[in-house]
């Protein structure tokens, strides 16, 4: 008996197989994917273009910024509006619907005659990214059950979000350069049709069990405090932080916000759950997405004014720089699943950020002659491998351990926070450059203020690393919500 047991294989526990996706869930996914980094292309194609566009179009100097900013203006302020909305009419028909109206708004850009038309067009395409984005990450996540194949499949949404933010700066220049800047819109009309004629066979609709109404008071209160609150920070970059309009602007877009808090506290049927609010995964999630997209996206802005403005590079060029950080956040977001399933998200979050902050902090070292370009070029892609595993860690963390019913919501206030950052990091970075250097744009007043801004940046992402750790459940668990 006692050599029978000694030898029983029974002691060793069987090895669990690989959970491997379908064929339908891999098709799902690239619908969804390529339909979300599409989007995220759209964020930034126009970057390198502006004073094409402005000189195309006859944009005065002082209005160029609004061919960006009434697009970020609409895309932040209602998307957690259109996460509910979602639940209402159902998260497939406002996702093809909101596809076919960034075709649309896309031809409409493409073909524009004036400023008028083109802020339009600006302004549809945001407000079609506002429904198209919280709708998709909702279908993702309810799409893939909790586990690895979600862990695998955020993965690859944030790398193709971080990877389509770098691409758009590319593939503007390049068309800009070869084409024309109306081809930063034509590109999307085919994309988005392809999209909208596959979504209906290949997608399965999600919504929640039972049928909520729209909070109408915390719609108008959250809807108008991102608008005033990204409307004051642009302006902040702008015109400076002590100007009565700025400080009026975010000072009642802030109000709001937190007026939004008391009316979801007393709300029937809610925006976003309190529940939801509360969660210490969800809070945890979105404070370091919101720090993931501030600092990489602001980078991208700070090293275009070195590149241009001190190396003298073109926009072709500019865009072709930025693709090694585009390498390397795709290879942050292959990994960052397997990371969080290996060592769980906080883990994830902390090691990313850290990898993040110094690459970013080895940029102050940058010079003003050409031979800085290599430890730009190394810089970006380590920190871009880093960003993306906060990325990943954030949206794992803040989509799990919710019940379907509250994907909608999650995702909702996930996606806020992601185009939320990607608004707010531009202007308080350019706001900090604006600073230093004042009416100074000499070469090495721009190194400067660019020296100065990317330490802010490398600070702001360690501590937001540090603060994930540090507010983490002690017992480090491996769980995607842990």
């Amino acid at each position: 008996m006692s050599i029978s047991s000694s030898t029983a294989p029974a002691t060793t526990p069987p090895r669990t197989p690989p959970v491997r996706m379908t064929g339908r869930q891999k098709l799902v996914l690239a619908l969804l994917l390529g339909a979300q980094f599409m989007i995220a292309v759209d964020f930034s194609i126009l970057n390198v273009a502006l004073p094409a566009v402005g000189e195309g179009l006859g944009f005065s100097l002082a209005h160029l910024q609004w061919i960006a900013t009434s697009f970020a203006l609409a895309a932040a302020g209602f998307t957690l509006l259109f996460g509910r909305v979602a639940d209402l009419v159902g998260r497939k028909r406002l996702f093809t619907g909101g596809m076919a109206v960034l075709g649309l708004s896309s031809a409409l850009g493409g073909f524009a005659t004036s400023p008028e038309v083109l802020l339009t067009a600006r302004v549809l395409q945001g407000l079609a990214t506002a429904a198209v984005t919280p709708a998709g990450l909702a279908l993702l996540t309810t799409a893939f059950k909790e586990g690895p194949l979600r862990e695998r499949a955020l993965g690859l949404n944030g790398a193709l979000m971080s990877a389509g933010f770098t691409a758009g700066a590319i593939l503007g220049g390049l068309l800009t350069d070869l084409l024309s800047w109306r081809w930063a819109f034509f590109v999307n009309v085919p994309v988005a049709a392809l999209v909208v004629a596959l979504a209906p066979s290949l997608i399965t609709d999600s919504r929640p069990a039972g049928r909520p109404k729209l909070d109408l008071p915390g719609a108008a209160t959250v809807t108008g405090g991102l608008l005033l609150l990204v409307f004051g920070l642009t302006q902040a970059g702008e015109s400076g932080w002590t100007t009565p309009t700025t400080l009026t602007t975010l000072l009642v877009g802030a109000a709001l916000l937190v007026g939004f808090w008391f009316v979801e506290k007393r709300a029937a049927a809610p925006l976003v759950p309190v529940r939801v609010i509360r969660r210490r995964s969800v809070v945890r999630g979105n404070a370091t997405g919101l720090i993931a997209f501030v600092t990489e996206t602001s980078l991208v802005f700070l090293l275009t004014l070195y590149l241009q403005e001190v190396l003298g590079y073109s926009p072709l060029a500019t865009g072709l720089a930025f693709g090694v950080l585009g390498i390397g956040t795709v290879i942050g977001g292959m990994l960052g699943g397997h990371a969080v399933g290996r060592f769980g998200s906080r883990r994830t979050i902390v090691t990313g950020g850290i990898v993040q902050a110094a690459a970013t902090l080895s940029l102050v070292a940058l010079g003003t002659s050409g031979g800085w370009i290599a430890l730009l070029l190394a810089a970006t892609f380590v920190g871009g491998v880093g960003n993306m595993l906060m990325i990943v860690g954030f949206m794992v963390t803040a989509t799990s351990g919710l019940p379907d019913e509250d994907q909608g919501p999650a995702t909702g206030l996930a996606t806020m926070t992601q185009q939320v950052g990607i608004t707010l990091g531009i202007p308080v970075m350019s706001a900090i450059v604006t600073a230093r250097t004042g009416t100074d744009t000499g070469p090495d007043a721009v190194l400067s203020g660019v020296s100065t801004a990317v330490l802010v940046n490398s600070v702001l992402v360690l501590a937001g690393a540090l603060l994930a750790g540090v507010s983490s459940d002690r017992s480090g668990s491996r769980t995607p919500a842990g």
